[in-house]
């Protein structure tokens, strides 16, 4: 076991070492990462910047990574009370006979809810998908439906889903960046559950398989999430991992091989792990410029952010990015604290570009009528 302990920490080490050496040779750290995935979009979980993207919107076949939205409507009911995990589900012949990957169910049999999601998150069982599917919404194409509608709600605009497995179909299709929004889902709404998906074997039926994801046999700070395969999309991975008190989620599809797929995965996950950081750069409140007003009984209001500014900045060169303050020119009194009265742009070469809205500091109260007329005069006199 020590032994072991000490083969993960070298291959993390090395992983390490090799991003900083290309950081060091390429201006700005990070920037020099590239990636043979087809598609690909890699995040920091908390501050939700890309950190890198290729393709993120093209969209393409989802594979099993699917089958991360059949848990989250799983977890759903859940939440919910409409079931339980004691919740036994009836195996029926389609489930039982669908091919690829099994959890080896078997017909006219009961299975509980918690063996069915152990059999789908860490087995990949397409068996076990449909079972939840029909226990569910009583047909897969019901529960079809209902990820579309749940994909909708997260935001999954260029997805849509024609089954509960990821079975290759023409109108079942998903992006990157898509994915990525299901992963922070995942993550952030269901933490009673998300610990599932790090477990590395599950025993049904007297027979163990082992956990598919690669990522969480390299010690690179995996804890998920989801492999897919099909001929036409070729082989992608959505993963998470944590270091240092950082998460980032890693998404990759169109690889052209399940090793190449490991490698690139935990290579991407490292690099977002060990060459960034998050900084606070700008406080909330912190007066960032005074936009004028009109009517009021200041000239002017304060503009700030209304929180923390937190940046994902790499480690070497991170302090290298600028802001730029644009003020709305057409306020008018009464201006209430919290209004929005501009924005900031801040960008960190050749990594990303956001803009942010600029809020009021404090209240700006109107000017009675005689003031106003006052302040017509002078402004048809001398101009704003």
């Amino acid at each position: 076991m020590a032994d072991i302990t000490v083969m993960r920490y070298l291959y993390f080490t090395i992983l390490c070492l090799i991003v900083l050496i290309s950081a060091s040779t390429h201006s700005h750290a990070a920037m020099g990462m590239d990636t043979p995935a087809k598609q690909a979009i890699v995040i920091d979980y908390d501050t939700g910047l890309v950190l890198l993207e290729k393709n993120a919107d093209e969209r393409m076949p989802t594979s099993s990574m699917s089958k991360v939205m059949t848990t989250i409507l799983t977890f759903d009911a859940l939440k919910q009370d409409h079931v339980k995990l004691d919740t036994t589900f009836l195996v029926s012949e389609k489930a039982w006979r669908k091919g690829g990957s099994k959890m080896f169910v078997e017909v006219d049999k009961s299975v509980k809810v918690e063996d069915l999601l152990r059999g789908v998150i860490i087995q990949s069982g397409n068996d076990a998908t449909i079972v939840l599917a029909e226990g569910l919404a009583g047909t897969e194409e019901a529960f079809a439906d209902a990820i579309n509608r749940k994909a909708h709600e997260l935001g999954m605009d260029n997805s849509h889903f024609m089954n509960a497995s990821g079975w290759p179909d023409p109108n079942h299709y998903s992006t990157a960046r898509d994915l990525s929004k299901m992963a922070v889902s995942l993550i952030r709404d269901y933490p009673e559950f998300y610990p599932i998906f790090s477990e590395t074997e599950f025993t049904f039926n007297e027979i163990t398989q082992p956990n598919r994801n690669p990522l969480l046999y390299r010690d690179v700070g995996a804890d998920g999430i989801k492999t897919g395969h099909t001929e036409d999309g070729g082989y992608g991975l959505i993963g998470s991992g944590s270091r240092d008190g950082r998460r980032a989620i890693v998404v990759v599809n169109g690889l052209s091989s399940s090793k190449e797929r490991a490698t690139e995965s935990a290579k991407l996950l490292a690099w977002a792990l060990q060459s960034f950081e998050n900084k606070a750069v700008i406080s909330a409140n912190q007066p960032l410029g005074d936009a004028p007003v009109m009517y009021g009984k200041s000239k002017t209001v304060a503009a700030s952010v209304s929180k923390d500014l937190v940046l994902t900045l790499p480690k070497l060169g991170g302090d290298n990015w600028t802001k730029t303050v644009k003020l709305k020119d057409s306020l008018t009194a009464p201006i209430k604290k919290g209004q929005e009265v501009g924005s900031i742009v801040i960008d960190v070469p050749n990594l990303y570009s956001i803009e942010r809205p600029l809020i009021a500091s404090n209240d700006v109260e109107e000017l009675g009528f005689f003031w106003k007329m006052i302040e017509n005069a002078r402004i048809m006199i001398m101009g704003k």
